[in-house]
């Protein structure tokens, strides 16, 4: 078993404020602030990019080819068009290979940067399990999907022994199983945290989720119970709703 895992990346630059906004605006994440580490860091799904200026770099990478820094995006058809509108130079054009979609730019400093998004049928049959992982039962693998892709906007893979697997996001999938006598359990057995609570719990409304109400809590017109922030306990700010299953599932502020 490996010893390490790769959590990061240093990109060193004359102006590394100039490549982290390049890099926030490619793929629609939050701009990049000094996090105290003393350069800006740019969050990738838990994946992290610094952006430092050194001594010994200036100027463009000479050798881009070298290291790829390989990305898997949601939509690679929006991120190529982001790119064209930055006026990225491809090095290999964006190209549909059997369903699956691979396209290689040099940022503004010359480094390679590889978009990709694999098929969903390519995905299940590399999908075999390196680490411990959760499955829950449903009554319908049909309308699991439905529900988790189009609802949760969450992206789901039908694996060859008839199970889902449902990507939370890019380092979390969990299985789910079909059980046509399934009877839900009475504790939430997913929680997801988000950003802006107010704004999934508008949008998964809007969807037309239904949010529980618990007696002996105090929650609000959302449906939402409130954390005091006082570090003491309370936990965060928190919601629930069910899925077709029956099955809890929480939405928390981080």
């Amino acid at each position: 078993m490996a010893t390490a895992t790769i959590g990061s990346m240093l990109l060193s630059s004359d102006d590394p404020g100039r490549l982290g906004r390049w890099y926030a605006s490619v793929f629609e994440a939050p701009v990049p602030t000094d996090d105290g580490s003393g350069y800006p860091v740019l969050n990738l799904d838990g994946f992290y990019i610094m952006f430092d200026k050194r001594d010994d770099v200036s100027g463009p990478n000479p050798g881009g080819a070298r290291a790829i820094l390989n990305v898997e995006v949601d939509d690679p058809v929006a991120t190529a068009a982001r790119l064209d509108e930055l006026g990225a130079e491809w090095v290999s054009p964006l190209a549909d290979r059997d369903g699956s979609f691979f396209g290689c730019v040099k940022d503004p400093d010359g480094n390679f940067l590889q978009i990709l998004r694999i098929s969903d049928e390519f995905e299940a049959e590399m999908s075999n399990p390196t680490s411990a992982y959760s499955g829950f039962a449903v009554r319908d693998l049909d309308v699991t999907t439905e529900f988790y892709r189009d609802v949760l906007g969450m992206r789901v893979l039908r694996f060859a022994m008839g199970v889902l697997g449902i990507r939370i996001n890019r380092q979390t999938t969990v299985l789910a199983y079909p059980k046509p006598d399934h009877r839900p359990a009475g504790y939430t057995m997913l929680n997801i945290p988000v950003d802006d609570l107010e704004k999934t719990i508008d949008d998964l409304a809007a969807r037309g989720v239904e949010f529980l109400r618990y007696d002996g809590f105090d929650q609000d017109d959302r449906a939402i119970a409130r954390g005091d922030g006082s570090g003491d306990g309370n936990g965060p700010d928190i919601a629930w709703f069910t899925d077709p299953s029956g099955n809890v599932i929480s939405v928390h502020s981080k």
